[in-house]
């Protein structure tokens, strides 16, 4: 490989230090406007996961696909959680920036992810009707959950859960302001400013609905987390660090997958994931599971930070895994999907 070669890839993979700001203290939005619209999405294939040799098993997972994409128009950015419908055609995901993205995920012959179509941005509503993208504390979206008849939004900064009404398409996407917002499942005085309310998952199997924290800790060093409802409470899921987590999603059997990230200065970039029991989420547990990847800069990742669960026509498990580029050159946004080889993974039998 070229000098020059050899340093346009490590640019491109290079975090600088919009990674290491977003990682400690977030980014602001770029001040673009509230508009709807569709943008122009371009993407580069990525053949493979490993950008030093050939190879498709990485742990618990297959590499499937992805892409790298992006658009002049300066909203696409910051994207922070997704879910995909159940014919994993068609996507609704948030950023932290206030905006809602929706498209339809285009694929090769082989099934494998290439890149967005018929994508649309608009702006996520606050209780007044107006756009949350005028104020960042207000528009820091950062978990995304899906149930049967209502979409979950958490936010970071001024930590609360809003609840919108399920579209009746996933091609279109909540346009109107929130029905509610809920009770906040974990004490505010234990949510850590730009480390709160990270992930926020439905599960399929049973509808709980949980939320975990990026890095807010107890005493002990553990992550704050909880399980909504009347039934529910505060648990916690044990931390190593440096992991942080940056989104999560269930499997069809109940169990939860944690994506989690860690920044350990210049160039030392990771993503992993974890996953926990589905039998040992309840009020007051400590939580830990097994890890089902792990990967750095020599793979193609950057700073991930959404993660989504579905079943594909051929039965297995897909995890999808897309990443938040801050709306810096030197990140990427990246969408890729991996096929969970544990057939464990699958939902009960008929």
């Amino acid at each position: 490989m070229s000098p020059a070669k050899r340093r346009r890839r490590f640019l491109a993979r290079m975090p600088l230090l919009g990674v290491a700001l977003l990682a400690l203290v977030g980014v602001s939005g770029s001040g673009a406007d509230a508009t709807e619209g569709e943008p122009v999405i371009r993407s580069s294939v990525l053949p493979r996961f490993d950008v030093r040799e050939e190879a498709q098993r990485f742990g618990s997972l297959d590499y499937v696909g992805g892409f790298s994409y992006a658009s002049s128009d300066p909203r696409l950015m910051g994207v922070s959680s997704i879910r995909l419908a159940s014919d994993r055609s068609r996507f609704l995901a948030v950023t932290d920036t206030g905006y809602w993205f929706t498209g339809e995920v285009r694929r090769d012959q082989a099934g494998r992810p290439v890149g967005i179509d018929k994508a649309v941005l608009a702006p996520i509503l606050g209780a007044d009707g107006s756009p949350r993208v005028k104020k960042k504390g207000d528009a820091d979206a950062e978990g995304l959950g899906v149930g049967r008849d209502r979409v979950l939004v958490s936010f970071e900064r001024t930590p609360r859960i809003e609840s919108f009404d399920l579209p009746a398409e996933w091609s279109d996407m909540p346009s109107e302001r929130p029905r509610s917002t809920l009770p906040a499942p974990i004490p505010r005085v234990e949510l850590r400013s730009n480390a709160g309310m990270e992930t926020i998952a439905v599960s399929p199997r049973d509808g709980r609905t949980v939320v975990v924290t990026e890095q807010s800790l107890d005493e002990a060093g553990n992550l704050f987390a909880a399980i909504l409802g009347p039934k529910g409470g505060v648990f916690k899921v044990k931390r190593q660090a440096p992991w942080n987590v940056t989104d999560g999603a269930f499997l069809p059997d109940g169990d939860l997958v944690l994506l989690e990230r860690r920044y350990e200065g210049f160039g030392r970039v990771g993503m992993r994931l974890r996953r926990i029991k589905g039998s040992a989420l309840r009020p007051g547990a400590l939580v830990d599971g097994p890890v089902l990847i792990e990967a750095d800069l020599s793979q193609e990742i950057d700073n991930m930070e959404g993660l989504d669960a579905s079943v594909g026509a051929d039965g297995s498990t897909y995890l999808t895994i897309v990443s938040d580029d801050n709306g810096s050159y030197f990140q990427r946004n990246l969408f890729l999907e991996f096929r969970l080889n544990d057939r464990t993974a699958e939902g009960p039998p008929d």
